[in-house]
């Protein structure tokens, strides 16, 4: 890893409060509209900024580290959230959509403030400070000393995402930012490392990355941009539209998955699930399941059974029975994974379940919880076809799983109260989230629910 020091560039300490008086107000209105903004439906009280960092002279390109505080626990340090804001005299007409407000006061007063990651020019700037290593103000730069970084390239964003916001570079490179950020390395940086130090190929290695000057956040990261790949869900759904077949592609990417955790488990430390650690998992898990059961009525009906997947995985724990834990993905699915022209499949976006803690999401599981959210996958691509042909599903989440025995020696259904465990607790997940958002689709975990209610 190549390091050099660029000049400091954060203003003086006493141009945060006069900066934050210019867009205190533009930032209530605008925050709690972006799609990765994890307080919707509370009022903001009170902005504070943790750091400023002229990415560009003259105001032209801020970085911020903003904290939102917001009822019930507005006493507490609030969301913190990262955000790229370029301010001008004259709005070009294609940066319109990005506008976040005119600035009437403050020493930005006459200016409009934008969103910086739809401004080519700006993400340019961004490209150009994750090829030069090194501390630029209150943020550091490190660049990967083997990786190639091309410069010059055309930056596009990408727009359908929701936790984080991406920007391609040409056809080669793309830039994460995380929104919502937490003190820790980041698990999207901390695996792709660790299985790039392992040589897998599995996943894209990053070639750069940046965080707050004293190394306690991770902040953003690039990594190669894989031209052409396909996306496991869009690739599942044109499959299914076509009555094709998936299991030569879910066999393949259960392959895929065991290389992964195998590098894993070879990079980080594992440790044993004993029997108070499962009997603790076991009592997390029926927890979830009674506390959801409250919030999604249409969950009563199955609980007694559910809850016995939690008691069989207890009683096991009971007669002695261990399991290994390790590093994982944290939120497996088909969207998490592109299969490149060749056939080749990737896993991506490590990052875990962004509303999770992140010392929950660094900590380590058995693999079958990444197992059992890809089988939970399968199911979801299978329903959204009508009439729901079940059999697809059952052939790929058997192909998945022979996939995993053929690259790691063993068969995660040879495991089955375990895996239904996870699969179950999954689902529970899946029936909140579906009936908070997307009520149309609480059939499809209740479906798998009502299944898992009853052992096999």
């Amino acid at each position: 890893m190549s390091e050099a020091t660029a000049r400091p560039a954060a203003p003086p300490e006493g141009h945060h409060s006069e900066l934050l008086m210019s867009l205190d107000p533009l930032l209530r209105e605008w925050l709690p509209r972006q799609r990765w903004f994890a307080g919707k439906g509370r009022p903001i009280t009170e902005l504070t900024l943790d750091s400023v960092t002229r990415l560009r002279a003259e105001d032209a390109l801020l970085h911020l580290l903003v904290r939102a505080h917001q009822p019930p626990a507005d006493e507490g340090p609030g969301d913190c959230y990262q955000l790229l804001i370029g301010t001008t005299d004259a709005l070009a007409p294609h940066l319109a959509p990005a506008v976040i407000g005119h600035i009437t006061r403050g020493p930005l007063a006459g200016r409009t403030a934008y969103e910086a990651l739809h401004d080519p020019r700006q993400t340019s700037v961004l490209l150009e400070r994750l090829r030069t290593p090194g501390t630029l103000g209150d943020l550091r730069f490190h660049r990967d000393a083997g990786g190639q970084i091309a410069h010059d390239l055309d930056p596009r964003p990408l727009v359908a995402e929701q936790s984080n916001s991406s920007v391609v570079y040409g056809d080669s490179l793309i830039a994460k930012v995380f929104r919502r950020v937490l003190p820790g390395i980041n698990p999207d940086l901390e695996l792709p490392l660790a299985l790039a130090r392992e040589n897998c190929d599995r996943v894209p290695a990053p070639l750069a990355w940046y965080g707050t000057a004293d190394g306690g956040t991770t902040l953003g990261l690039l990594q190669p941009y894989l031209k052409g790949a396909a996306d496991g869900w869009d690739l599942a759904l044109k499959h299914l539209t076509k009555q094709e077949e998936f299991v030569t592609e879910a066999h393949e990417l259960g392959r895929a998955t065991a290389e992964v955790h195998t590098a894993l488990a070879r990079a980080l430390p594992t440790v044993t699930y004993t029997r108070v650690q499962t009997e603790q998992l076991a009592a997390t898990m029926t927890r979830r399941l009674e506390t959801t059961a409250q919030q999604v009525p249409a969950l009563l009906p199955y609980v007694p059974g559910l809850r016995t997947a939690f008691e069989a995985l207890a009683d096991l724990a009971g007669e002695g029975l261990t399991w290994q834990a390790q590093r994982i993905h944290g939120d497996l699915h088909l969207g998490q994974c592109l299969r490149d022209p060749s056939g080749f499949w990737r896993l991506i976006d490590f990052e875990g379940e962004p509303s999770r803690p992140l010392a929950e999401r660094r900590m380590p599981h058995p693999p079958h919880r990444d197992i059992a959210g890809m089988l939970r996958s399968f199911d979801y691509a299978a329903r959204t076809h009508h009439p729901w042909n079940p059999a697809w599903s059952d052939a790929c989440r058997s192909a998945y799983c022979v996939g995993y025995a053929d690259a790691s020696g063993w068969d995660p259904r040879t495991d089955p109260v375990l895996l239904r465990a996870y699969e179950t607790d999954k689902a529970i997940y899946e029936a909140l989230y579906e009936a908070r958002h997307r009520p149309d689709w609480l059939p499809v975990p209740l479906a798998a629910l009502g299944r898992l209610a009853q052992p096999d």
